[in-house]
């Protein structure tokens, strides 16, 4: 995949995933703007893109407010000319149930993945419009916010929000030739080691350098980082021009195509729905086999 003579700012690109992303855009040729909180991580990976032979740049900045977006959008266009690639993967956790979740818990997350995602994507919107010439926002959400999860409210209310935004975007955007797209990763992180089902097999695989079992990489569509990056390439590339408005996962072995909400069933009523009327035909009608919920618990044997 060539991205030569592009430029991409990825957010929250210091480690992790986001890391995983700003390498794989330079090992493409593109330009890219490396983003963190962590002044150290920041440096870090600005240092392994350009030894590896690549061009990078970096900011430190909370992402959230507009400022900070600003910045981003200005350093790509003052360093490198202009700005062709966003990638949102800034993000933090703040879990608590909902009866010990606090104004702050809830307020912080939305603002660095909500908040973080309109106002960075909203400076590189307008950049790409003033350039001409399209581009390619890439919005990262997560499986809890296509199925909610056990203690993030938080994270999950954000991440459903960014799917949202990504086909709200592909709309607003298109006579632009600017494509919009939610990614849903699932990898070997931080974040998932402390999943018990999980752990063992990826302390295994970190200590013997074997790659991560079947039922990890197939069942559960979790691998590594760099499992994910070749989505980011790809949707950034001239390839995806004509992929816009969808929520797209991928981890291990599987790439997947997220749906959208739709109706799962429909009854009708001459009249309308009064409340009897519904309490009487809810569990033979629209009601007999109720959608699932909640992100479905890893099997540790993968059998």
């Amino acid at each position: 995949m060539d991205l030569q003579g592009k430029v991409a700012v990825v957010t929250g690109s210091g480690r992790g995933l986001g890391l995983a992303y700003a390498r794989a855009l330079a090992e493409a040729g593109a330009a890219v703007v490396v983003n963190d909180v962590d002044a150290d991580a920041v440096d870090e990976a600005v240092a392994a893109i350009t030894a590896a032979g690549g061009r990078a740049t970096g900011v430190v900045a909370a992402v959230g407010d507009g400022e900070a977006a600003e910045r981003l959008t200005e350093a790509a266009v003052r360093e490198f000319g202009r700005l062709d690639v966003l990638v949102t993967n800034a993000g933090i956790l703040r879990d608590r149930v909902l009866w010990k979740m606090t104004d702050d818990d809830f307020d912080s997350v939305v603002k660095v993945h909500l908040r973080g995602t309109f106002t960075c994507a909203r400076a590189a919107a307008v950049r790409m419009r003033e350039q001409g010439e399209g581009g390619r926002l890439i919005l990262i959400s997560s499986p809890a916010g296509q199925r909610g999860n056990f203690g993030q409210t938080n994270y999950a209310a954000a991440k459903a929000g960014i799917v949202a935004m990504a086909r709200t975007w592909a709309l607003e955007l298109a006579r632009a030739g600017i494509t919009v797209n939610a990614v849903v990763p699932v990898a070997a992180t931080e974040m998932t080691k402390t999943i018990p089902a999980f752990a063992p097999a990826i302390e295994e695989a970190e200590r013997t350098g074997a790659p991560l079992p079947d039922w990890l990489r197939k069942d559960e569509g979790l691998g590594t980082v760099e499992d994910v990056a070749g989505l980011i390439t790809f949707l950034a590339s001239d390839t995806a021009e004509d992929v816009t408005g969808q929520a797209i996962g991928i981890g291990g072995d599987r790439l997947a195509l997220w749906a959208h909400p739709k109706e799962a069933a429909v009854a009708f009523a001459d009249g309308g729905w009064s409340a009897d009327a519904i309490r009487e035909r809810w569990h033979d009608g629209v009601g007999a086999e109720p959608e699932t919920f909640g992100i479905p618990a890893p099997k540790a044997s993968g059998v």
